[in-house]
């Protein structure tokens, strides 16, 4: 399974962006039995896991620091959005994804997933 982010780049504080994880590959025919997971590093700083959504038993999970601003959401078949809304330079950081078969949605999520993009910058600064 290859993993790749698109639709990072510059936005101003208070702005948004949508930025898509597409997963690909010789057996995958949906998401049925994956769960897509969304990270973030900001500068200096260690990994944030921040969202996650399974087509396994249709969980998702939110970080306190974007839960309410941040909805994931999918196309069940090769795609998943983080719509990132009203954000902040505290949001400043690499996002990536990750593709985890058979993943649930927790806290944990982290541990579940298989296979990583390699990220997409996103700066938020005025």
């Amino acid at each position: 399974v290859q993993v790749e982010e698109s639709g990072g780049g510059s936005v101003q504080p208070g702005g948004s962006l949508r930025p898509a994880c597409k997963a690909s590959g010789r057996n995958l025919d949906s998401l049925r039995h994956y769960a897509i997971g969304w990270f973030r590093q900001a500068p200096g700083q260690g990994r944030e896991d921040i969202s996650c959504i399974s087509y396994s038993d249709d969980s998702t999970y939110y970080a306190e620091s974007v839960k309410g601003r941040f909805p994931i959401s999918g196309n069940a078949k090769d795609t998943v959005w983080l719509q990132m809304n009203d954000l902040t330079p505290e949001d400043t950081g690499n996002y990536s994804c990750a593709v985890g078969d058979g993943t649930y949605c927790s806290s944990s999520f982290y541990y579940g997933m298989d296979y990583w993009g390699k990220g997409t910058p996103v700066p938020v600064s005025g």
